[in-house]
């Protein structure tokens, strides 16, 4: 049976096992701190959107992370929040790899699974400025849900969310909200991740 939702509220769906949403996990005043200290970093342009690479590197091509890709230890103001994360009790220990990925109106991800041997059993990514929606998708049971992700909210995926479902940000320049439509504006992504290496 598939269950698709085509709008989005502040009712979120019944969501996969071993997904946890929290909104509001940042205040708008550390949001404000976490993207003027983004901003001041070095961005990469090998893709269709801008990113930034702490801790490791990661080789979108060869779809992995090597421990001779290691770029150095977190800057403070990310080691920080990979404690914080930590304390709160989404890993085990502090993750030592963090991507931030900047979308523009009309960019998106492709439904894909975080590399599994590469990271830990953990994915945690913190949203900044425009909300959007993501869509997360089990194929061996057909069903599709969209979860709308707000500004300053967390999303920790493990367990079945971690391993079986794909997620994915649809490319366009609006969403639903409500019925209503809602354009885009720039948004920053911060994923939190632990290494492995084999």
């Amino acid at each position: 049976m598939s269950t698709q939702l085509s709008q989005l509220s502040f009712f979120q769906p019944d969501l996969p096992s071993g997904l946890k949403y929290l909104p509001d996990f940042v205040s708008v005043e550390e949001a404000g701190c976490l993207i003027h200290k983004l901003d001041a970093q070095s961005w990469r342009s090998d893709l269709k959107r801008r990113v930034q690479h702490y801790g490791y590197r990661y080789d979108y091509k060869a779809r992995q992370a090597r421990e001779e890709d290691y770029l150095g230890p977190l800057p403070p103001f990310l080691q920080g929040l990979a404690e914080h994360l930590t304390h709160a009790g989404h890993f085990g220990s502090a993750p030592d790899q963090v991507i931030v990925n900047e979308y523009m109106p009309g960019q998106g991800i492709s439904a894909h699974v975080d590399c599994r041997p590469c990271f830990g059993d953990v994915i945690a990514s913190l949203s900044l400025l425009s909300p959007c929606v993501m869509r997360l998708e089990n194929r061996k049971i057909s069903q599709q849900v969209d979860l709308t992700l707000e500004p300053g909210s967390l999303l920790v995926l493990s367990g079945e969310a971690r391993h079986v479902w794909t997620h994915a940000i649809p490319a366009r320049k609006s969403d639903i909200v409500n019925g209503q439509t809602h354009p885009r504006s720039r948004r920053l992504s911060l994923t939190f991740r632990e290494m492995r290496f084999v």
